[in-house]
């Protein structure tokens, strides 16, 4: 399994989950498990994701993240695992 982590962070808007879940759909790219939040109006989501059995390479999803990030007035960052665990290690 490839896994990868997805954060998403912005003003709260209608359709933020709906426009990345519909992107990762699209791409054959596997939802494992979600959280978010809107606190005084800012969202915050975490993904964990699997993207095995996508169709493009990680890179290629990164930058449409990101795009999509700007898009729709988000910050999206996407990491592989082992990278975001490495990162936060206490």
């Amino acid at each position: 399994m490839n896994k990868a982590i997805i954060t998403v962070v912005g003003q709260d808007t209608v359709g933020i989950i709906a426009r990345v879940c519909t992107y990762l759909s699209g791409h054959h790219v596997n939802v494992l498990d979600i959280s978010q939040t809107i606190i005084d109006g800012f969202f915050n989501m975490m993904m964990i994701v699997d993207y095995s059995n996508a169709d493009n390479e990680f890179g290629t999803m990164v930058n449409d993240l990101d795009k999509l990030g700007e898009e729709i007035g988000v910050r999206i960052r996407c990491q592989r695992e082992e990278i975001f665990t490495k990162m936060h290690r206490v």
